[in-house]
């Protein structure tokens, strides 16, 4: 799928338990992208927004989520094209008929306070 030298190893991170959350969410939310980008889970964990029904979402946390970081085994900045792999691949197992692309808008480790990323996802 991804030629991205971080894509095996965000799915490795988010495989098992993440994936299948998000699976879940997404079947409950029966595909509909709006309502699976309505916030419903802890907003001290992560944040949603709708930019363009159908079309753009954002996806936020409040801290980098990265165990790497937070063992302090890394803060390249470049370590967050492994968030937005993670995000790509979720989405690519969710809606694998549709295109979707992830923009990193700003992180923590980029010398933002938040990670903040921009979801495209082309209609059919």
């Amino acid at each position: 799928m991804s030629e991205n030298k971080y894509y095996e190893q965000a799915v490795r991170c988010v495989s098992g338990y993440v994936l299948e959350s998000q699976r879940k969410q997404f079947e409950e939310c029966h595909g509909d992208l709006d309502l699976f980008y309505t916030e419903t889970g802890d907003s001290n964990m992560y944040f949603t927004k709708i930019i363009e029904s159908g079309k753009v979402y954002e996806l936020g946390y409040p801290k980098c989520t990265c165990h790497l970081v937070a063992e302090g085994k890394c803060n390249d900045p470049e370590l967050c094209e492994c968030s937005k792999q993670s995000i790509l691949y979720i989405l690519n197992e969710l809606m694998p008929e549709r295109e979707i692309r992830v923009e990193i808008k700003e992180s923590v480790l980029r010398g933002s306070n938040k990670c903040r990323f921009l979801i495209y996802i082309d209609k059919e």
